[in-house]
């Protein structure tokens, strides 16, 4: 059996969902396709779930581990979400089985992983993430281009901005607005989402030494909350009643789309994303039945309704079934 990182190419935007009309994030009506089965109960299925990664995909973790322990009361979870770049190593010394990430493996953490196992590791796509860019619920600013966003964010400014931004003036606000300085939250580099914003919102270039860096996604949203004059990113699965994602442009010329999820497949909101699961698999041999089984239940019908609860959006009936058959799970 082909590895998933090597043999799956994932279109992201060729997938098709029907959405109910809206142009705030979250209100359109996503279902799972119903043509995913449910879960079905195996037997033979004990034994600890130990997950070491993403930040971001910490409360989809936590979900995913107690729906499944209803199905096996005796299964135990213990996830640590301190950012992507702390899974490949745990998967690598055998301290986790699922390595949760807000992004691919970069090509040095697969060489690390090859050299030691002797083959690359296993990408599994479980859900899609539009990653926003969040301001306080009153602040009235309602779009921002990619090149703003990399002003405001980067000291580089390799998106083409003519001028650093650091007030809110500088960014189109007026009135009492436009004499008052951002405060710049983010987080910290060992964050999937941190690497992911810097190549896709910074053109790769480097973040300003005046960013906040916040240990997780819910330090973000809630450093914003409190902060009138805050500006942060993080998953819109982290979106809170204290926080409001405005709209990016690609270019000036293109409009200003929100992170909606008819717009992150429409290709139009810039910054949408896969959520990957990396297990340590060996070429043609069957995964153990914790590990396959917990699989099964995230492509299953109640893995993906969490996906739905949590924020996200689903895979299609599809996609769930080609990974089924490349993780030996059909």
């Amino acid at each position: 059996m082909k590895n998933l990182s090597v043999t799956l190419c994932f279109t992201l935007f060729a997938i098709v969902y029907t959405f109910a009309s809206s142009s705030v994030a979250g209100a359109q009506t996503v279902k799972v396709d119903p043509s995913i089965p449910s879960y079905a109960k195996a037997t033979g299925v004990s034994g600890n779930i130990d997950s070491v990664g993403s930040d971001t995909m910490n409360n989809l973790m936590t979900f995913w581990c107690e729906g499944f322990s209803k199905f096996y009361p005796n299964v135990r979870c213990q996830i640590e979400g301190k950012g992507s770049s702390t899974a490949p190593p745990a998967l690598i010394a055998g301290t986790s089985q699922f390595g949760p990430m807000s992004r691919m493996m970069k090509s040095k953490e697969i060489d690390a992983f090859e050299k030691e196992t002797g083959y690359k590791p296993t990408a599994v796509p479980t859900s899609i993430d539009a990653l926003a860019v969040y301001v306080n619920k009153d602040n009235p600013i309602g779009c921002l281009s990619i090149k703003q966003v990399d002003a405001i964010f980067s000291k580089n400014r390799k998106c083409g901005g003519g001028s650093d931004i650091s007030t809110w003036g500088a960014a189109g606000l007026g009135g009492d607005w436009s004499g008052k300085p951002m405060s710049v939250y983010g987080r910290n580099s060992a964050s999937g989402t941190y690497g992911y914003f810097k190549k896709k919102a910074l053109c790769k270039g480097d973040y300003k030494d005046t960013v906040k860096e916040q240990p997780g996604s819910s330090a973000v949203v809630q450093g914003i909350t409190e902060d009138l004059q805050g500006i942060g990113y993080s998953g819109i699965g982290y979106k809170t009643s204290g926080v409001k994602a405005i709209e990016i442009a690609k270019t000036a010329e293109k409009g200003c789309f929100g992170p909606s999820l008819e717009n992150v497949i429409g290709k139009k909101y810039p910054l949408g994303r896969y959520l990957y699961l990396y297990v340590n698999k060996k070429p043609n041999e069957a995964l153990d039945p914790l590990r396959l089984e917990f699989l099964k239940y995230i492509l299953s019908q109640e893995g993906q309704e969490i996906v739905i609860k949590d924020g996200y959006l689903p895979l299609t009936a599809g996609k769930a079934s080609e990974l089924r058959d490349l993780i030996g799970a059909n």
